[in-house]
């Protein structure tokens, strides 16, 4: 059962957060809110929510996020992500990608603030479960405080009450998704007045957070979360500390060989079950980020997931490179 606010999330990415991504992570944190990648409303409706909307069951807790700004689409993909299982909805309002720019969908959505208003009315009034709604600080030209301010406080005349902030403003024109998500400067300021300002919302924080200091001197100052991305997944250890910190509960898995075995295991069940081991170990090559041996680690995982016949052994034969070469500064 989700609980709110969400103390801790994984940030919703494309080509990043598949169903895999999410199995791995859901092995180091029992209580992460995990995110899916942006689906848009037309390709649920137009190729089927199976293709889109299934997963595994050991995700728990896990968010849909939706593409769209059509408000009836969106509360009929809304609808079947509840009949899916999924413990909330979220509709994207920070993706600065031209590609969705032109279905008006993702950070484009902030200069439409009745439209996103209507989107979260009529989502909510289809579903039981929480909807929330990803945005940025601002877009373009329109990146003052009062903008974000009267934006929020626009949206949540809808009924939502949860606001992830992403620190950063979009820009529209000249950047790439890329390039967005590190050349306009962060500003934490912005989202802790946003707050203050709205006390009685849930606001959650995302963008360039790196180390868990950094993100429990945010709660500590008020805010309602924390949403790591990158991060998360390019040094996924970082994600075995949430549940003690955030949540007050025992790790989900000890660092070490009981992480690696648990891994292995995943990794040889899946294997099994039919899924080619390159779409697991893909997301599993920062697990070792900055150790010693975790060049030979990645490349030896790079270079052979994707052949025929790659298994769990191929993963075990990467962590002995790092545990031999532990033992070897060790000796």
């Amino acid at each position: 059962m989700l609980s709110y606010p969400h103390k801790f999330s994984v940030a919703p990415m494309m080509d990043w957060t598949t169903s895999e991504c999410r199995q791995f992570h859901r092995i180091l944190s029992k209580n992460a809110l995990l995110y899916t990648e942006m689906v848009t409303t037309g390709a649920i409706l137009n190729a089927g929510p199976e293709r889109f909307l299934r997963y595994e069951p050991g995700e728990h807790p896990i968010s849909l996020q939706l593409g769209g700004s059509d408000p009836k689409q969106l509360a009929e993909c809304a609808k079947l992500g509840e009949d899916y299982g999924y413990d909330e909805i979220n509709l994207n309002a920070g993706c600065p990608s031209d590609r969705v720019q032109n279905g008006m969908i993702g950070a484009i959505l902030m200069a439409h603030g009745a439209l996103v208003k209507e989107c979260m009315k009529a989502m909510l009034d289809n579903v039981s479960v929480p909807v929330t709604l990803k945005h940025r600080i601002g877009i373009d030209d329109f990146d003052s405080y009062e903008f974000m301010r009267d934006f929020v406080g626009e949206v949540k005349q809808s009924g939502c009450d949860t606001f992830i902030v992403h620190a950063r403003k979009a820009i529209l024109q000249g950047l790439s998704p890329k390039e967005n998500r590190d050349i306009p400067p962060l500003d934490y300021e912005r989202v802790l007045k946003l707050k203050s300002d709205f006390p009685e919302l849930n606001i959650i924080i995302n963008g360039g957070i790196k180390e868990h200091s950094t993100a429990l001197s945010l709660i500590e100052r008020g805010l309602d979360g924390v949403m790591l991305g990158r991060e998360a997944y390019q040094n996924p250890l970082i994600l075995l500390d949430v549940d003690r910190l955030y949540y007050g509960t025992e790790a989900a898995v000890a660092a070490g060989t009981d992480l690696n075995n648990r891994l292995t295991n995943w990794v040889k069940q899946r294997v099994d079950d039919g899924i080619p081991a390159k779409y697991l170990i893909r997301h599993m090559l920062g697990l070792y980020s900055g150790y010693p041996g975790s060049k030979k680690y990645r490349r030896l995982l790079s270079e052979n997931m994707t052949k025929p016949g790659a298994d769990a052994s191929l993963f075990e034969e990467a962590l002995n490179l790092i545990n031999t070469t532990k033992a070897d500064l060790a000796s």
